[in-house]
Parts: structure tokens; C-alpha cells; sequence
């Protein structure tokens, strides 16, 4: 735990709530199925290590983040918890469709003492407004992730989508609709995953 405490710049405590939001996972696994079976043995690295390493490209002006299709909390949850002592000033909004996990999420938030405004909603359906950072975790393609996030972004919004061995032809997807300046980065967790951190996203059709 030392380990990680350094490594993510963060507390013991930070770690701790970290801890108990996994112990909460295993246990509210049991009930619903949050996240495959398979990553569940791993879920420190495959989930937890995986969303923690998103902070670092949050802008530190940021004021608020969005979290699109948060499932069971990755990665906005996590980095929720992270923003309290880091930056407890950024405001964290979890957007679920599901109830379940919706329930779940809140659960989370009480046990770790961690304050975000989870909505049980489609993202399509909430209301105008506009966020300083968009995150998303394995909701769907660049290309649909873009169509989701444009109506939230303004110029300097910052976009975090993690994205598997198949980033590449996603990126070439998303360039035929989608007008957008993007920077790769390497995933820790992952040797074929990659890190796209995107920004000017404008629709090509309506230029």
C-alpha cells in the first residue's frame, strides 16, 4: 500500500478508502453483476490501478467531471475519491443508466466518505451544461463516445478514454465523422491498451 500511496502521490487514507470501495465491490458482486467475473480476481489492477492512473492528465484548474456510463465507479468514482485530497475542489458527476448500479454507486460514496452527484439517467438526457474534464471506461466506441461527449464540451474540455487493442481503427472511425486533436498515451495496466486524451472535438458534417 505504501507503494501505491507514492506512486499516485496520495494518503494512506486515500488508500484505505480505496480498499474498502473494493471490498464493497467483491461483496455487492455476489448480487449483481457489476464487472466480468474474470477481472474481479484482479480488480486492484484491472480496475482500481487502471482509473487511478487517469488523474495525472485532469487539468488542475478543472472544476468539474463528468463521467459518462460510470458502471461500477470506473474510472470517476476512483478518481473521485482521488479528488478529495488531491483537488477537492472538482466536482464529480457519475452518469448511470442502470438503477442497480446507481444504488450501488451511493453505497460507495457513503462508505468512503466520498461527495458526487451519481444520476440515474442516459446521458443523452440531461440538460445543457457544459464540463471542464469527460471521462469514460469501456461504454462503446470513440466515434458514439464523441456524439455523447460534443454537447458537454467547450473548448478546453479535456476528454479521458482509456481503449483496447482496438484504438487504432476506432481513431480512424472516429476521424470520418469527428474533428478532434488527440494525444495517445501508454496504460500501465495494459501493454495493447492506450490512453487517449482528447480535445477539440468538433462534427466534420457540420463545418
Amino acid at each position: 500500500m505504501k507503494n501505491f500511496a507514492e506512486k499516485y502521490d496520495v494518503s494512506h487514507e486515500t488508500i484505505n478508502k480505496l480498499k474498502t470501495y473494493q471490498s464493497l465491490l467483491i461483496e455487492w458482486q455476489k448480487k449483481f453483476n457489476l464487472v466480468s467475473r474474470s477481472s474481479l480476481e484482479d480488480s486492484w489492477g484491472r480496475h482500481f490501478l487502471d482509473s487511478m492512473q487517469l488523474f495525472k492528465y485532469i487539468p488542475e484548474r478543472a472544476l468539474n467531471l463528468a463521467d459518462f456510463g460510470s458502471g461500477a465507479g470506473f474510472p470517476g468514482m476512483v478518481l473521485a475519491v482521488m479528488a478529495q485530497e488531491k483537488t477537492p475542489y472538482l466536482k464529480v458527476v457519475l452518469v448511470e443508466s442502470i438503477k442497480k448500479k446507481t444504488l450501488y454507486l451511493n453505497e460507495v460514496s457513503r462508505a468512503t466518505q466520498t461527495p458526487v452527484n451519481i444520476i440515474n439517467d442516459r446521458i443523452e438526457n440531461l440538460p445543457p451544461q457544459k464540463f471542464d474534464v469527460i471521462t469514460s471506461r469501456a461504454l462503446t466506441s470513440l466515434k458514439d463516445l464523441l456524439k455523447y461527449a460534443a454537447p458537454f464540451c467547450k473548448k478546453e474540455t479535456v476528454c479521458i478514454f482509456p481503449k483496447g487493442r482496438s484504438y487504432a481503427s476506432e481513431l480512424a472511425e472516429a476521424h470520418k465523422l469527428w474533428s478532434f486533436k488527440c494525444q495517445i498515451e501508454p496504460n500501465e495496466q495494459s501493454s495493447e491498451g492506450k490512453i487517449l486524451i482528447v480535445t477539440d472535438i468538433a462534427n466534420k458534417r457540420r463545418k
